[in-house]
């Protein structure tokens, strides 16, 4: 990429600035997401980061003699990429953790766990994330004898890849009972919302949902040194994967103060749309003292994301039928249903937009009712509440988002990923309605597209490429999985830009490369909306622009 300065005189026309305020981007193409302009080869922007216009080469530079012309040659400009459901520090915490993801059975997480042991001080706790026992050669769920002889002192505490459900030793399950509350682990009896698996009564070392805050209220917290590096791992991670704008699902009031401090400090070039961590500090903070927007324009927090069940891979998302593979498990409700409904009429009373955890069928059915009953006749208002997941659905529910103006936000690398074993847990008649993103756009409701990072990648190309092809990157199944569900290219770039921005209430602010529009965009090699949709994934990003500033730029 050429970044050339034109010295042509200044014109001092109403619509020239001068040439230190002005800069123009020309490019093989510009895709805007903007129904208005869709496409252009030039773009200009202010030293403040908004657009100024679209159009022609030849008439932009005209227009702006003296402008700092940016020239990209043959590459192609797209809006920059939002991620509409992410955990922002939950990225930044597993850069820092064990890296658990793709093992393929338990010797290779030992070994894994052997190697990040070198770097720990004597008496830490050893931390990871991102097993996922359906890519074992044996899927069964793993147990704490797995991983004493290795680790007999030292406490292990693993995270499932969906962070649904957590792997601890015995160490780690001894520092529980040892603790405050003096819990024993095993019995007969359950936590709320919540499962520890047992044989006979005795714990195996696996907690689903719920079950997890044992543990981790006895790990040892993160100090805010430790705290600023994984926010700033994240932000570098976004940045070079061509994301601009991140909705970030469960924003502690701790993990808002880093984020502002950030901002204040000017070190948040990433868009933040938190969501308060349910029914807690945060929401209690938007009650008392409104809506929060930061000055900067890069954060606020408007919204609340809410837990209805668990996840589909540890069988905890609530179904309203037996798991096919283990009957008699119908999975969990995280919240109980009445102080459910009480969160969402408190966030309705202090008019926070609302964001529910859904992934099974009883538990999407469940939050329909929830918001059908809640909305009321406001269900025609302007609302934008959301399902997120919004994963197993009863086809007869899919048509009721549409009605209540509910927005599904769903993420494409969840399908593949989840694939070669989801029928098995649901079966042939209610995998019809999973991951059904093509029926979610015909039946007229809105969706929006994320990664839930880091449960899956951070890389939204991966997101792109799931949503056209429904393959893994090995091009499998052919044809694609449940292909009628597929996406065209053009309606997943949407989904990752105009519909996550709408999906915020942002599309004033984001999403969009249109006049008064932040330059919001990333530079890319190829055209994603004429490339063979097999190669997505494989997009090269050249650079990534904030508010027409590079953030991050390929060696």
């Amino acid at each position: 990429m050429r970044r050339l300065v034109l010295t042509a005189a200044l014109c001092l026309t109403p619509l020239a600035l001068s040439a230190a305020e002005v800069h123009v981007l020309t490019a093989a193409r510009i895709h805007t997401s903007d129904a208005g302009q869709p496409n252009a080869e030039a773009m200009a922007w202010d030293d403040s980061g908004r657009v100024l216009a679209l159009g022609d080469a030849k008439t932009l530079l005209a227009r702006y003699p003296g402008a700092e012309r940016i020239d990209a040659g043959g590459a192609i400009v797209i809006p920059g990429l939002i991620d509409a459901h992410a955990h922002l520090m939950g990225l930044g915490y597993a850069l820092m953790r064990a890296d658990l993801v793709g093992t393929k059975d338990k010797a290779d997480i030992l070994q894994r766990l052997r190697e990040y042991e070198k770097t720990l001080p004597k008496d830490a706790w050893l931390l990871g994330g991102g097993w996922d026992q359906n890519d074992w050669h044996d899927n069964k769920f793993p147990t704490a004898a797995d991983l004493d002889a290795a680790f007999p002192d030292r406490p292990v505490w693993l995270e499932r890849v969906d962070g649904h459900a957590g792997w601890a030793n015995s160490a780690a399950m001894r520092a529980v009972e040892k603790g405050p509350a003096g819990k024993t682990l095993d019995g007969d009896w359950q936590p709320d919302g919540g499962r520890i698996l047992r044989q006979g009564d005795k714990a195996t070392g696996l907690f689903v949902d719920g079950a997890m805050d044992l543990i981790n209220r006895v790990v040892p917290a993160p100090d805010e040194a430790f705290r600023e590096k994984a926010l700033q791992r994240a932000l570098q991670a976004t940045a070079s994967n061509g994301l601009t704008g991140v909705h970030d699902m469960g924003t502690s009031r701790e993990d808002l103060a880093l984020f502002r401090r950030f901002a204040d400090d000017g070190r948040l070039p990433l868009r933040i749309d938190a969501y308060a961590d349910g029914d807690k500090a945060a929401l209690q903070d938007l009650c008392a003292n409104g809506l929060y927007r930061h000055s900067g324009g890069h954060l606020k927090m408007q919204g609340v994301k809410l837990y209805m069940d668990g996840a589909l891979g540890s069988r905890g998302a609530a179904l309203l039928a037996d798991y096919s593979d283990e009957p008699g498990n119908r999975g969990l409700l995280v919240t109980v249903p009445d102080a459910y409904e009480a969160a969402v009429r408190k966030a309705k009373r202090c008019g926070v937009q609302v964001a529910t955890h859904a992934i099974g069928d009883r538990g999407n059915r469940l939050a329909l009712d929830t918001y059908q009953r809640v909305l009321g006749d406001d269900a025609k208002s302007d609302h934008r509440w959301r399902i997120e997941h919004a994963q197993i659905v009863s086809l007869d529910d899919i048509p009721r988002f549409a009605k209540l103006g509910v927005i599904a936000s769903m993420q494409p690398t969840h399908a593949t990923s989840d694939m070669p074993w989801a029928q098995d847990r649901v079966g042939k008649e209610r995998i019809a309605g999973a991951y059904a993103w093509r029926r979610f756009l015909d039946s007229g409701a809105h969706i929006a597209l994320g990664s839930d990072f880091p449960v899956e990648s951070v890389d939204p190309r991966l997101g792109l490429y799931a949503a056209a092809t429904r393959q893994d990157r090995q091009g499998q199944p052919p044809g694609g999985w449940l292909a009628d569900q597929k996406l065209s290219a053009a309606e997943a770039l949407r989904g990752f830009t105009a519909d996550a921005a709408y999906a915020g209430k942002d599309e004033k602010a984001s999403g969009r490369l249109a006049p008064g529009l932040p330059a919001d965009f990333v530079i890319v090699e190829t055209d994603p909306l004429t490339m063979p949709v097999a190669e997505l994934d494989d997009l090269k990003i050249r650079s990534t622009w904030i508010d027409g500033k590079p953030v991050y730029e390929a060696k």
